[in-house]
């Protein structure tokens, strides 16, 4: 475990992030007194079951942001519904 100050930490966040991204921790202290743990993130189990399609060609991803759609669902679903018009012949 690697122990870091404050200030040190506050200096350098990026590069330290960048370890804890490779699955160390740190010991954060103020003064020389520990203060706070900085540990990876727990795999949630939604990435898990993302990275299982991946792997399997169940799914394809090209890194990019999704488009977002230019019209709210609600809008787009309305036009699709059809209009029932009351009859005219009785």
């Amino acid at each position: 475990m690697v122990t870091v100050g404050v200030r040190e930490l506050k200096a350098r966040l990026s590069h330290y992030l960048k370890r804890v991204g490779r699955g160390e921790r740190l010991l954060i202290t103020d003064r020389g007194h520990p203060v706070a743990l900085i540990s990876p993130a727990a795999a949630r189990p939604e990435d898990d079951r993302v990275g299982v399609m991946l792997r399997d060609g169940t799914a394809r991803w090209d890194g990019k942001t999704p488009p977002r759609h230019s019209r709210p669902c609600e809008t787009v679903c309305n036009r699709r519904r059809l209009r029932i018009s009351p009859r005219l012949d009785g």
